[in-house]
C-alpha cells in the first residue's frame, strides 16, 4: 500500500472552530491517562501514559501550538513525563483550573478565542466552556460530553489526546506537512 496523502479527516465545522487555536489545554487524569489511580504498596502513585498522545503534544509544539497542562494532581511520574515531552506551561495540584488557564494565556499573550481544551470531568468545564474549541474523550462524565464540540473516538489514556492534537494540526494546516516528514 503506497498512500501518499493523509487519510485522517474531520468535519469542516470542527476545523473551522479550531482554526485559530494557538494554545491547547490538557487535563491529565482521564485524558493523558486512563483515569485510574495506581498505588504501589509503598504508597507511590504510578501513571500509565500513551506514546501516541506524547507524540501528538510534540507535534503541536512543532506546529506553533503551545500545549499546556492543568491538573488537579501532582506526582513525580507526571513531572518526569511532561519534562520528557518538553511541556513548559504546567500547573500542578490545581483544583480551580480557570485562573491557571488565564495565567497561561496572559503569559503567551493570547485570549480564550485562541485556546482549545480537552477534559473529562467537572473541574475541566470552566476552561472548556471559555475556549474556542472544547474536546472530551468518550469516557468523560456525561456533563462534559454534553458541552464538548468534539468527542474523540479513543478513550483517555488510549490516544484521545493524540486525536485532539491531530484535529488541531489539521485545522491549522500543518498536519499534512508534518506527516510528509515521516514518509520515505
Amino acid at each position: 500500500m503506497n498512500v501518499r496523502h493523509p487519510v485522517l479527516s474531520f468535519a469542516p465545522e470542527l476545523l473551522l472552530r479550531a482554526q485559530g487555536v494557538r494554545v491547547a489545554f490538557f487535563d491529565v487524569d482521564g485524558v493523558l491517562t486512563d483515569g485510574g489511580l495506581y498505588i504501589g504498596e509503598s504508597g507511590e502513585g504510578l501513571k500509565r501514559f500513551n506514546t501516541l498522545d506524547g507524540h501528538g503534544l510534540k507535534l503541536l509544539q512543532r506546529a506553533g501550538i503551545t500545549p499546556a497542562v492543568i491538573t488537579g494532581r501532582d506526582s513525580p511520574a507526571l513531572r518526569v513525563r511532561l519534562q520528557a515531552l518538553g511541556i513548559q506551561h504546567v500547573h500542578y495540584g490545581t483544583e480551580d483550573k480557570r485562573p491557571a488557564a488565564e495565567l497561561t494565556l496572559q503569559a503567551l499573550g493570547l485570549d480564550w478565542a485562541q485556546a482549545a481544551a480537552i477534559g473529562d470531568d467537572w473541574p475541566d468545564l470552566p476552561v472548556m466552556q471559555r475556549c474556542a474549541f472544547a474536546c472530551a474523550p468518550p469516557n468523560a462524565h456525561v456533563e462534559v460530553l454534553a458541552r464538548a464540540h468534539h468527542v474523540t473516538k479513543t478513550a483517555g489514556g488510549s490516544g484521545a489526546a493524540r486525536e485532539f492534537s491531530d484535529l488541531l494540526l489539521v485545522a491549522c494546516g500543518r498536519y499534512a506537512g508534518l506527516l510528509q516528514e515521516f514518509m520515505p
